[in-house]
């Protein structure tokens, strides 16, 4: 997994063109300026995430993507964070999805319901992104809901390792169905730190034993097929003195080796308050890499992408590569023929009810 310095080599030099580097970052507005489409035609990166901040209507979300993969040969790859409640970049004319606890609370209930909803439910929402030729979204979260971690609340589909199993499980099938490829978040959890590694250190104080049915929905997931693990910004002292996104113990030694996991890793943003215990940005990134990931995200803050852009330079790696080339989107139907399908018609049903079912309940 380790990088190597091309050196000058030709034929390592023309690999390169041909592929991804390892960093993915953000735009700061509706359309790409001509410093951000520098920094996308550098080698060192990967693809773009979009925000809030990028959409303003059907149309236009079209053209930005549309105009982000037109930048290198092969296309960039381009992502969002489309969970669902409170972590939904994109709303109208997308269509509105609940918090995914709500599957839980369906679990509870009914649980054969339950698994055709989260099917349903990661259709959806890849469908739709698929539309505007989207190639991922950073989904499902498989952290348990341990009532710790405030950052992670509903958006946790469970606080049974067998039950967010079982949903995740068929929340991938819906999306890998939908043509996209899925990632399972946050290794190996972030569900026993009560910090929020976005503003602070985050800290899981359990040795590894601690962690088995934390760790079950990953081992369940790369039984079947997982494309993606993104992974947290937390330490786990018992275990390893680095937080997990700079550990090669949790990422090669567990995850690649005792796990068997052959998909991409992908860190959390380096830029997150979590990561300043290993240095600069641009040093944060070189360790994140050397321990195991194949994509860095560098969100939100621009004035650190040159920097990280220098420091990855002559970074090479051919597995990681061909690791995220696998991101790609695959099957797409246009926003029309999708909105006018039966298929879009049950499954909008299907996760309007799932929205509607939570206070029903408890009123009963």
């Amino acid at each position: 997994q380790r990088g190597v310095s091309h050196g000058g080599n030709p034929s390592v030099l023309y690999h390169a063109r041909m592929s991804l580097g390892p960093l993915m970052i953000d735009l700061k507005g509706t359309s790409i300026d001509e410093v951000e489409l520098a920094w996308l035609r550098s080698l060192s990166v990967c693809g773009v995430i979009l925000f809030a901040r990028n959409f303003a209507s059907l149309q236009q979300l079209e053209a930005l993507v549309d105009s982000i993969h037109a930048v290198r040969e092969p296309p960039l790859l381009v992502a969002v964070d489309q969970e669902g409640g409170r972590v939904q970049r994109f709303h109208e004319p997308f269509t509105r999805l609940p918090p995914m606890r709500s599957l839980g609370h369906l679990y509870d209930e009914d649980m054969g319901q339950a698994l055709q909803a989260a099917r349903a439910f990661g259709w959806l929402m890849a469908a739709e992104l698929r539309a505007v030729d989207i190639d991922i979204s950073f989904a499902p979260v498989v952290d348990l809901d341990r009532g710790l971690a405030e950052v992670i609340g509903d958006r946790a589909l469970h606080s049974s390792a067998t039950a967010v199993s079982q949903l995740a499980s068929q929340f991938a099938s819906g999306v890998h169905d939908a043509g996209m490829a899925v990632t399972a978040k946050h290794f190996p959890t972030h569900a026993g730190a009560v910090s929020d590694s976005h503003t602070e250190s985050a800290t899981d104080s359990r040795d590894f034993s601690a962690l088995w049915d934390d760790l079950q929905p990953y081992r369940h997931l790369i039984s079947t097929r997982l494309d993606a693990v993104m992974v947290a910004h937390v330490g786990f002292p018992a275990v390893d003195p680095l937080p997990a996104s700079f550990s090669s113990w949790w990422l090669k030694q567990q995850l690649r080796d005792e796990f068997g996991y052959g998909g991409a890793i992908v860190s959390d943003d380096i830029a997150m308050a979590g990561a300043n215990a290993v240095g600069s940005c641009a040093d944060r990134a070189l360790k994140a890499l050397a321990a195991g990931c194949d994509m860095i995200l560098l969100c939100n803050s621009p004035g650190e992408i040159p920097a990280v852009l220098d420091a990855l330079e002559n970074y090479v790696s051919p597995p990681s590569q061909l690791h995220l080339m696998r991101l790609r989107g695959q099957t797409r139907q246009r926003w029309e023929a999708l909105r006018a399908s039966t298929e879009w018609q049950d499954a909008s049903d299907t996760v309007a009810a799932l929205s509607a079912t939570p206070d029903f309940r408890l009123e009963g």
